[in-house]
């Protein structure tokens, strides 16, 4: 018997062989559908293989994860272990399994309030810190352990803690709250509620107005007279710095330790230090015996440069060399004439910022050279080296991008519906796109005082052709009631591009008078959330700040 021989080749298959026997012929139809017939066969066996190997013990498939519980000893935990944190505890234990630690400090309302926490301490002994707790409460803390198959060791304890301080804020409270909107993270609040009693004592509230954090320097061998002026912020490395007056630049740990304290050899501090990129500090001080040219004794006008790593200074700014001492537009004041708040770093152009309460917004070069200035123009000499500050001042534009030339307008006395100047301005920060953002204290508003309001206010400027342009403000539409003559702050909260404006003495509340922190939507000026603070000094803070309550870069302990 003859026979045809069609050989061919299926993907991923063995050759396959089809004989015919004489007197029967197979066409390229026949063919198609048999080569079809043979694809759909080894597919089912495939199937039936794979299913016969994943029903396989101990192969490829791995086994649902193991959940166990285990019991961490009251031993283990340790409430305020530094003695300066009281809402914090480190808790030491050891592991069934070996992983890395989770936690849940449970919320008073609900999941909204969880503090949830990963660390990345694995093995099996562990030694974590646990932050948010609420005073004088019996705080629920779950704790899990995961390895790398995702098998988990669960506990729970539980951390009493004691009542607040005497001097917190008698009054804490979320007026407005959309917590779908809202900046996530919590207000780190550097709190006046204590003055004229020290020590500082800033605190941390969740989006329920809640303390969660707190650092009470009552008992501290140094800091127990502390004033920090501008207050406390976070370092790039996740911990927090502030100045004292006498003591220097301190870095502390969420539990309160003092990790570094850096000398101000022979200046005092006051208001503002501010970390540059490269870590080095730039810090506002007073220079003791400091005169004007005609002998005056002069406070607040020194900006110095101090080493992060040498603690050396790096860099100096004499105030009364680069601006004119002797203008007294805003202020009778000899001794204090500019009243520097506040010190920012442009690293576009490696120059700072400084704000002088009572003189304007003025930019520095790394030399002491002025580059321009923001204020308004009444007033203006010369500086000791000879040179008209005039030729310094911002020309301010209206909308469409015309310069306005209103001479009241240009000196200050009156406003321009575009267009308005600072007044005895806070807390200039950058603002994304390079514009300068301030927060507008509005005293002695146009030299008279006689309509109160405070703005966060935002600029865009110039420096070629020496212009200003207003291009956002929020604050006037509320008049009084968020109205600060001093202190204060702005902060743009990059996650969801809102505004945190911040009026912090006087401020009228529902109950009482203290501050309010303004979450604004910058594309529709809603707001988003209000928090109001008062006190019975009537203080509330010097700023505020919206951050998670752990830092993201530090996750163990230590």
């Amino acid at each position: 018997m003859k026979r045809l021989t069609v050989m061919g080749n299926l993907p991923g298959a063995s050759t396959m062989m089809f004989t015919q026997t004489k007197g029967y012929k197979i066409s390229a139809g026949s063919y198609s559908k048999l080569h079809k017939q043979l694809l759909l066969a080894l597919l089912a066996i495939a199937c039936l293989y794979g299913c016969h190997k994943d029903k396989t013990p101990g192969k490829d498939v791995d086994p649902d994860p193991v959940v166990t519980q285990f019991t961490i000893p009251e031993e283990s935990v340790q409430l305020n272990p530094s003695g300066y944190a009281p809402l914090c505890a480190v808790v030491t234990f050891t592991s069934p399994i070996n992983g890395h630690t989770e936690i849940i400090v449970k919320g008073k309302n609900g999941e909204a309030s969880d503090i949830k926490h990963t660390f990345t301490d694995n093995g099996t002994q562990h030694q974590i810190t646990v932050a948010g707790l609420y005073a004088d409460y019996d705080n629920t803390v779950e704790i899990s352990v995961i390895d790398d198959k995702q098998n988990r060791a669960n506990s729970t304890i539980s951390i009493t803690t004691g009542a607040l301080p005497p001097t917190i804020p008698n009054y804490i409270n979320f007026e407005v709250a959309d917590r779908t909107k809202m900046e996530s993270g919590f207000s780190l609040v550097s709190s006046f509620s204590n003055l004229p009693n020290p020590p500082s004592m800033p605190y941390m509230v969740d989006s329920f107005g809640d303390i969660r954090w707190i650092v009470d320097y009552r008992t501290h061998p140094q800091l127990n007279q502390l004033f920090y002026d501008d207050g406390i912020a976070r370092l790039k490395n996740g911990n927090f710095y502030f100045a004292d007056q006498k003591l220097g630049i301190f870095e502390i740990d969420l539990l309160g330790n003092v990790v570094y304290n850096w000398d101000l050899h022979g200046y005092v501090f006051h208001h503002e230090v501010h970390e540059k990129p490269d870590g080095n500090f730039l810090i506002s001080v007073t220079k003791p015996e400091s005169t004007n040219s005609n002998g005056q004794p002069t406070v607040e006008d020194y900006i110095l440069e101090i080493g992060r790593n040498s603690g050396d200074i790096i860099n100096t700014w004499d105030l009364k060399e680069s601006l004119d001492v002797y203008r007294r537009a805003m202020s009778d004041d000899s001794q204090d004439w500019i009243h520097v708040n506040a010190v920012l770093y442009d690293e576009t152009d490696n120059t700072i910022i400084v704000s002088g309460r009572v003189q304007g917004v003025v930019k520095l070069t790394y030399d002491n050279h002025v580059k321009w200035i923001l204020g308004p123009h009444r007033g203006w000499g010369s500086n000791s080296r000879g040179e008209d500050m005039n030729q310094f001042l911002l020309k301010p534009l209206d909308a469409s991008g015309n310069l306005i030339a209103d001479n009241a307008v240009l000196d200050g006395s009156a406003n321009h519906p575009d267009f308005e100047w600072s007044w005895y301005q806070h807390s200039p920060i950058h603002m994304p796109g390079g514009n300068l953002m301030v927060f507008d204290n509005g005293d002695n508003r146009n030299f008279t005082g006689r309509v109160n309001y405070s703005r966060a206010v935002e600029y865009k400027i110039d420096p070629v052709n020496m212009t200003v342009q207003q291009v956002w403000a929020y604050g006037k539409e509320r008049g009084e009631e968020t109205f600060s003559r001093i202190v204060s702050s702005v902060k743009f909260l990059p996650g969801t591009k809102h505004v945190l404006f911040s009026p912090g003495f006087q401020v009228p509340n529902a109950q009482g008078m203290g501050g309010k922190s303004v979450e604004i939507d910058y594309a529709t000026k809603q707001v988003i959330s209000e928090l109001s603070v008062s006190s019975a000094n009537g203080w509330g803070f010097h700023r505020v700040y919206r951050m998670s309550l752990y830092p993201e870069e530090i996750m163990n302990a230590e």
